[in-house]
């Protein structure tokens, strides 16, 4: 009779267990996903600052290709995270493809580079201004967000390319080499294919990060306006053109959705790809 207590009791405790598993994950899901959801079901909405959804329209993304205020704040972002995608990715390649083949000093110099990830924004924003314009006197601007976004999204672009780097066999190079190829040629013709999905996935990181970023900005920008800055400004500003931040925001949204699918498909299909070949 003891023993069917026992059973009955461990059995409970298990369901238990294996309820609040499931349930405690649907609510993390939710907590990150419904206001992603209501910001979508918003954005069709005619009174989206009312809170409540409906009568449903088009009329805001109608509307957000009139107003003109939002372009040149947009035109800043994309450059802005364009080069700092381009410089991100040669540089990550540089660093990725060499930090492998480093026995002992490869851990140290990856653990440097990253470092920056574990710092909070506004501490590198409040430290980067007042280095630059403080200290040196230099005036902010686009430059300077370049050096700020790049610090934040260039780690991730590294971390991309030691994906596949580590993935990488060497003896390629030095079969390679053997046969005559020079370190150049090596290095196109071999490496850079290998390598590039993970140099790519890099740069559509860097691309997003920088695009989005604003921690930082809020320091750097000097007079240049980047798009989440203005965003930021228009949703603090409880200005008329509020609700086209609601369509703007889920275009923005669904553009990212796109960039974060293509880098993640490249990463975990090279991945496989790579497998199905041994």
């Amino acid at each position: 009779m003891q023993s069917r207590k026992t059973g009955s009791a461990h059995w409970s405790e298990a369901s238990i267990w294996k309820a609040v598993g499931p349930l405690s994950g649907l609510l993390a899901l939710s907590w990150i996903y419904l206001p992603i959801l209501w910001l979508i079901v918003m954005s069709v909405s005619a009174e989206p600052l009312s809170g409540f959804p409906g009568p449903f329209t088009s009329r805001h993304y109608a509307e957000l290709f009139v107003q003109s205020g939002w372009v040149a704040p947009l035109m800043h972002s994309f450059w802005l995270a364009f080069a700092v995608a381009l410089v991100s990715m040669i540089c990550a390649t540089m660093i990725g493809r060499a930090v492998p083949r480093l026995r002992r000093g490869g851990l140290p110099i990856t653990a440097v580079v990253l470092l920056p990830l574990m710092v909070p924004g506004v501490v590198i924003g409040t430290a980067m201004f007042l280095y630059l314009r403080v200290f040196l006197g230099f005036k902010l601007g686009l430059w300077s967000l370049f050096a700020g976004h790049f610090v934040w999204a260039f780690p991730f672009s590294l971390l991309a390319v030691l994906v596949v780097s580590f993935r990488f066999d060497t003896r390629l190079l030095d079969a390679a080499a053997d046969l005559g190829s020079g370190p150049w040629e090596r290095f196109w013709r071999i490496e850079v294919p290998l390598l590039k999905d993970g140099i790519i996935a890099g740069g559509l990181f860097a691309f997003l990060l920088s695009f989005n970023e604003i921690a930082r900005s809020i320091y750097l920008k000097g007079k240049v306006e980047t798009l989440p800055v203005y965003l930021w400004q228009q949703a603090s500003s409880h200005s008329s053109t509020v609700p086209l931040i609601f369509p703007l925001n889920v275009i923005i949204l669904l553009a990212s959705a796109v960039l974060v699918g293509v880098a993640f498909w490249l990463l975990f299909h090279g991945a496989r790809h790579q497998e199905s070949q041994r």
